[in-house]
């Protein structure tokens, strides 16, 4: 089984931060299928600035995969699944 390690931070519960967080479900969801994994961690970096700021989170939402390497981000709301695959290198 190939399982991913991803954080997702955010600044808050805000509209675009839910839309994020059900956009990464989702495409968790349809990888399940294919045999993957997705670790998801909700990192409120208002909660938790430190966390944050020792990784570098300039905007949010941000999806860092922490694992396995090398790590990769993207940033925005994640409604185009095809291009955080892409950019997470998530491709089954």
């Amino acid at each position: 089984m190939n399982t991913q390690r991803l954080r997702l931070y955010i600044a808050g519960r805000t509209a675009v931060a839910d839309r994020a967080i059900e956009n990464l479900r989702a495409i968790a969801a349809a990888l399940e299928s294919t045999g993957w994994t997705l670790e998801i961690e909700v990192i409120d970096i208002l909660e938790r600035p430190q966390l944050a700021e020792d990784e570098r989170i300039l905007a949010t939402p941000m999806v860092i995969k922490k694992l396995p390497p090398p790590v990769r981000r993207v940033v925005g709301d994640l409604s185009e699944h095809d291009k955080v695959l892409i950019g997470l290198d998530l491709r089954p």
